[in-house]
This record gives structure tokens, sequence and C-alpha cells, in this order.
């Protein structure tokens, strides 16, 4: 009891610097605000106001310390830091003070006489391009910036500022928020300096993306691969093949997708570089669960062989009919092989999925854009081939497969490509990838392959919010 005594009697508040002695009649006109600093940064930035010239709050990140501490807002006055005065002191003088602060840092500051209410639905996006806040000159504080690779998920918690927003990942939820470039911001620079990469947005152009030479592997689409395909009729030149649809701007919003029983499947859409193992994979796949996984018959303008049927190796029909298809952008991809048409239509796949079947598609990264609608749904999976000794090991007794050759040793020219191919594909096109399997071990891959398209049937999916919007 004695013990219990002593302790009671002791004062374990934390011991503040004391209040100045000129504190203004008006209390409410001054708050002082005394945060502890550890290694996180304090989670606020501050500006010069455009009219009176004033020092303020310009935004409080969402989850930081300051926020934490519900003492500093957006709008308030800075009148001191550490009982300097900041008149006279330009925005990165006082970052300077505060960045050399350890411990307590006082602030004194003049409350904004509305506290702005951020009463804003969160909205969630998809990251088109890389983002790196280190080496963007513009940020307005770099650590407090979210940096964030092309396909990440983001969450927009705060965009009251036309320019900078507050996001975190949406697999981070419950951290401090970062600041990243608005849609606004990122659109204007880029209408600004259209042929520039910008350091800090990671752009390609499609120009480095040459010509593919023949393929290793045999297809129903045979023709992809020798010919030199332009754009479709009607689309723009920056994205030959793909049907016009989606947009180009740096985040595509995002919505969790829960297929029901009654939804039709999504179809899978398998990417890679030749050699890689898709094709394979895909016929592995429809072998294995012939009633359940179905490819989609491909369209033709050549003569049907005796030994055909229409609608079974493929839907074979007029020059003008399948050029009509193309203008009206039908075709998620398509080619010309001995002068004749060969393409995949959407009308193909979808004939697939009202069946009640998984459509498995073999598509050439291009295509990838023509696919993703509302109807298809497809959970786009990549192919990858391993790095370096791994991929020479795991194809030392691999053979090729085209269409002039059989059983062809591979050489390193080959997988030298294969690498190349597989890295330009992955910068150009990763936002799009659901799901990423390296090949290589064959049977293993396959075994990913099938948890990943179960994982696409059956669980909640991160899918473009216009996919939902549209019944």
């Amino acid at each position: 009891l004695t013990a219990h005594d002593s302790v009671a009697l002791e004062d374990f508040e934390p011991v503040l610097p004391p209040l100045p002695d000129n504190l203004p009649e008006d209390e409410d006109a001054m708050r002082i605000v005394c945060l502890v600093k550890n290694k996180q940064p304090l989670g606020a930035t501050i500006k010069r106001h455009e009219v009176t010239g004033d020092v303020v709050i310009a935004r409080v990140i969402l989850g930081g310390l300051a926020d934490r501490s519900g003492l500093l807002h957006a709008g308030d006055k800075l009148v001191e830091v550490n009982g300097v005065s900041v008149a006279g002191l330009d925005p990165e003088q006082i970052i300077h003070i505060l960045a050399l602060s350890r411990g307590i840092v006082t602030f004194k500051v003049v409350p904004v006489s509305d506290r702005p209410v951020n009463d804003q639905t969160a909205l969630y996006v998809r990251a088109m391009t890389d983002y790196r806040p280190q080496q963007d000159p513009a940020i307005p504080c770099a650590d407090a910036g979210l940096p964030f690779r092309r396909g990440d998920v983001l969450q927009i918690v705060d965009q009251n500022d036309v320019l900078w927003w507050q996001a975190r990942k949406a697999s981070d939820r419950g951290t401090r928020a970062g600041l990243i470039p608005s849609s606004y911001l990122l659109t204007s620079k880029r209408l600004a300096n259209p042929t520039v990469i910008m350091i800090a947005f990671i752009i390609l152009p499609l120009s480095v993306f040459p010509p593919r030479p023949a393929g290793f592997r045999r297809s129903t689409r045979l023709c992809r691969r020798r010919s030199a395909r332009g754009p479709q009729p009607g689309c723009p030149t920056c994205c030959p093949g793909r049907g016009c649809r989606g947009g180009g701007g740096p985040y595509e919003e995002v919505a969790r997708y829960q297929r029901s029983p009654a939804d039709r499947p999504r179809a899978i859409v398998l990417v890679g570089p030749s050699g890689v193992g898709v094709n394979e994979l895909r016929r592995r796949l429809i072998g294995f669960n012939p009633d359940r996984f179905q490819s989609a018959v491909p369209h033709t303008t050549r003569a049907r062989k005796s030994y055909e049927e229409d609608g079974r190796e493929y839907h074979f029909v007029s020059r003008e009919t399948f050029e009509g298809m193309v203008n009206s952008h039908r075709m998620l991809e398509f080619g010309t092989y001995g002068g004749n048409f060969y393409g995949t239509s959407a009308d193909a796949v979808r004939s697939v999925l009202e069946g009640g079947r998984i459509c498995v598609l073999d598509l050439e990264p291009q295509g990838i854009q023509g696919a993703r609608t509302h109807d298809l749904k497809p959970y786009v999976i990549f192919i990858k081939p391993p790095g370096g000794s791994r991929l020479r090991r795991s194809r030392r007794e691999a053979t090729i497969i085209t269409d002039y050759f059989v059983n062809v040793k591979f050489k390193d020219e080959d997988l030298q490509e294969m690498e190349d191919a597989a890295r330009r594909t992955e910068a150009r096109f990763g936002q799009f990838f659901d799901e990423v399997i390296v090949n290589d071990d064959l049977p293993r891959a396959f075994g990913q392959l099938l948890s990943a398209v179960q994982r696409a049937q059956g669980e909640p999916q991160w899918v473009p919010a216009a996919w939902l919007s549209v019944r």
C-alpha cells in the first residue's frame, strides 16, 4: 500500500515548453501546437498564400503526425516555428528549419476560420504509369510523396487540391497517405510535352517495340507473327491492333468485382513472348477439362477445305465481311497470311462465354486493350520466362515449333530475344496484367495457371469501374 501511494503521488504527464508571455488577449486568435517529431515526416506541407503573402498550411496528410494530432489544419497561418518568427522567410527556409528539428516541434499558428471538411467518397484507381516522387522537382514535398508502379491500385482519399491528390495503396489500408500528381496535372504535362519522357513519370512510347520476327510456336492465328499489322482502320496510330476502347489517362477508376454464379465466366487472356510456352499452357488448360475451357474459333477469308466445317476450325467469311468486322472494331487481333485475312473476334469469345464455358485466349499484348470490355471481363495473365541461366537450363531440352520447322533446338539468340521481348511487354503493358507466372517448369506453371483461373472466377478482383456500370 505504501508503494501504491508513492506511485499515485507521482506526476507522469509529459513536460511541455512554457507558453510564451506575449499571447494575444483573444486566446482563439492564436494557437500553440507542440508535436513530437519521430523518424516519420510531420505530415503537412506549407505554401505562401497567393493574396496575403502569409505562410499557411497547404495540406495535412491523412494519417500523418499532424493529422493524428488534430491540431493543425489546411489554411492555418504559420507565425512561428520553435520560437523563430517566419516573417520574411520563404517556405523553403522554414522547411529547412523543420528538417533540422528533433524531438518536440512547436508551432504558433492563427487557426483558419473555416476548417476544410473532407467528405469525399473514397475513389480507387489503377495506376497506368510509374511514379517516383524523389525524381519529381514539382512535388511540394518529396518525403510526403507516394511512389507507385504501373498496375498498383491506389485509394484516393483527398482530391481537394486540383494538382496534388492524397492517396495510399489499396493493399496498405490504415497507413499514412502520400501525395501523388492529380490526373489533371499528369495529363497537362503530357499535353505540354508529348514527345518527352518525364523523369518522374515513366511513359514508354510504342517505338521501343520493334516488329516481331517469326515466332517460336504454332498458333491458330499463324498469320499474326508474319504480317506487318498496321492500326485498325479508324484507330489512332498510337494503339495498333486495339479496338479504340478504354481511356489513355494516367489513372483508371476501378472497383471490386465478385463474380456471382449467375454471371458469365470471365475470359482468360494469356500473354507472353514467343517460345515462353503460352500456347502449350493454353492447350493443356483446354485438354484438362474441355467441358469447362474452350478456345474462340477464329475467322478467315480463305476457302474452306473439304474436311473442314464452318464454325469448327474457322468461321469462313468473305473479305468484305471481314473488313466490315475490322472497321467496326469487332476484331481483337487480325493479320494476313498467303493473301487471306485471319483474326479472332470479340463475337467468337462472347459466344463461348454465353455457352457457360471459360474462353482461353492467346493474344499479342497489343490486343489486350480491345479485349478489356464489360462483357468479356478478361483476366490477363502474363507468362514470363525465367532470367539468365535459369532460362537456359529450362530450355535445354526444349524445341521450337513453327510453321516452317519442327523440333529445332533453341539458340542463344532465341533465348535472348525471349528475355528482351518479355521486358518490353512488361514495361509497356504491365499495368493490364492481373497475374504474372514465371514458366521455368511447365508442370508447376500449369498448376499456377489453374489456381489463377480459379481465383479469377471465384474471388473478388479489381476491375475497371466502367465494366460494372454497364448492365
